[in-house]
């Protein structure tokens, strides 16, 4: 095959620095924003950006993994320049960091919609669910292996 194609959809989690609930409602709609930026300028060809969403101390991101792009390099690069990004908006920002760690589960075309939606509901979601327990859940939900103690910290 002299092309390669792909189409590779992931949901993307990670929180703040220690879940700090540091992306305020008044940040909060222009950082979503500046991730789906940054997702669609990565190297050619351009991840696409679905859906950022989340509460004060968390995003969930809906989006392609371009062909040529690892995953750990398209965390790397989101989390790097949102954080640049989000320190030059104000004092309030200066301590703004994002945890070490992510989790990632990939999704069917079928089922974008849904990740989408529930990406959307975020905020009512948290209302009644911690980020820890929501985390839990996807990591049973995709069957992977983890220890409490390295998870968290």
């Amino acid at each position: 095959m002299p092309q390669s194609l792909n189409k590779v959809i992931l949901n993307m989690v990670f929180s703040t620095k220690d879940r700090r609930p540091l992306i305020d409602t008044e940040i909060r709609p222009r950082l979503h924003a500046y991730m789906a930026e940054i997702l669609r300028g990565i190297e050619p060809p351009q991840s696409q950006a679905y859906r950022v969403g989340g509460p004060a101390d968390h995003v969930h991101v809906a989006a392609a993994l371009p062909r040529t792009v690892t995953i750990a390099k398209l965390f790397e690069t989101v989390k790097r320049e949102s954080s640049i990004w989000i320190k030059k908006q104000g004092a309030r920002y200066q301590e703004f960091y994002w945890q070490n760690g992510y989790g990632v589960f990939s999704v069917g075309p079928s089922q974008l919609d849904q990740l989408i939606g529930y990406i959307d509901n975020q905020e009512e979601h948290h209302k009644t669910v911690s980020f820890q327990d929501e985390f839990r859940k996807l990591l049973v939900k995709y069957n992977i292996e983890y220890d409490e103690k390295y998870v968290w910290d």
